[in-house]
């Protein structure tokens, strides 16, 4: 693709994360919504209608969404579907945006994987933190005035008014809050301390089956991460980046970050701040876009080794909760 070429976009889901993708997708220089596909027809209408971009076509299956005039698809429909389509749309020859977790284990996630290496395909778990203004400002801050080693980071973030019938809580559909919550949390943990050794978890189930609530102690290859996530708790939450020669407050809500605090064991305070645009998700997006014109198959921001290493640490966690979902 030539640097100029618009990127034609195929989504798959209509639910709140699609309207959002969508509303961001507009704000993207060079993409287009072309394509959008649901179980439910009168969805894929409604969004077609309410977000497509003129000629936006919705579609009746999946198979014809695969078969439409796109370059890139982004999975936006519940966690225990996002390996079956991602598999798909790659084997079909399109890129592929899925909506985190990528997949509900690592064995899932190595078959997408393997899939994206044979389609010769760019596929990136779309994990959104990285990519705001503050956090590329606050890692190019560090870069030039570092805070030293860093060797802690702690965050969470624990959601106590779901509604009982929020897929969180669904067992059917590979929820709880490992992974539809503290995967933000074990991203955090991976980026700035590499590779997990070893999970220690304490947590329980809720009525559902699903974990309710979970803390984590992890021996990284650069430190140790203390993370929670919950969803029968009130407990949004920053973050803590702890280096030998100062720490890092992101504040809350740190995975939509807008505002750090950094301060140095000499007394300097540095306060950065830096708010997004569009709906948040255009960031990854944008950078999505770049990689297909410029023939990349990987991010260099979200690598895939650090999506497995994420879904690693979900799968101790649950492992210790003796948590496990129909087919694993």
């Amino acid at each position: 693709m030539s640097h100029d070429t618009v990127v034609r976009w195929g989504i798959v889901g209509a639910g709140r994360i699609a309207r959002r993708f969508a509303q961001s997708l507009a704000v993207v220089p060079g993409a287009q919504l072309a394509a959008v596909w649901s179980r439910r027809g009168d969805a894929t209408d409604a969004f077609a209608r309410d977000c497509g971009a003129p000629g936006c076509v919705p579609c009746a299956s999946f198979e014809s969404l695969l078969g439409s005039a796109i370059d890139a698809v982004y999975i936006a429909t519940l966690q225990d579907s996002h390996a079956e389509y991602a598999q798909a749309a790659l084997r079909a020859g399109h890129h592929v945006l899925c909506e985190k977790p990528a997949t509900i284990n690592v064995a899932q996630l190595d078959h997408v994987l393997g899939v994206a290496r044979g389609a010769q395909r760019l596929f990136m778990e779309a994990m959104k933190p990285p990519f705001y203004p503050l956090y590329r400002k606050l890692r190019a801050h560090l870069a030039a005035d570092p805070i030293g080693e860093v060797g802690l980071v702690r965050a969470g973030c624990s959601i106590a008014n779901a509604p009982a019938d929020h897929p969180a809580f669904s067992f059917e559909h590979a929820g709880g809050a490992l992974l539809d919550i503290g995967i933000y949390e074990l991203f955090l943990a991976v980026d700035w301390l590499g590779a997990p050794l070893d999970v220690q978890t304490l947590g329980r189930l809720g009525p559902t089956g699903v974990d309710t609530f979970a803390s984590l102690n992890c021996r990284h290859e650069r430190g140790i991460a203390q993370l929670f996530c919950g969803l029968d708790l009130h407990g949004k939450g920053d973050a803590l980046i702890a280096g030998s020669a100062g720490h890092v407050t992101i504040h809350e809500n740190w995975w939509n970050p807008v505002r750090a605090t950094v301060r140095y064991v000499d007394g300097r305070v540095v306060e950065l701040d830096e708010p997004f645009e569009g709906g948040g998700l255009n960031y990854e997006t944008a950078h999505f876009c770049e990689l297909v014109r410029a023939g990349q198959l990987e991010s260099p921001v979200m690598p895939h080794a650090t999506s497995r290493h994420m879904i690693a640490m979900a799968d101790a966690a649950r492992a210790a909760l003796g948590l496990r979902f129909a087919g694993e």
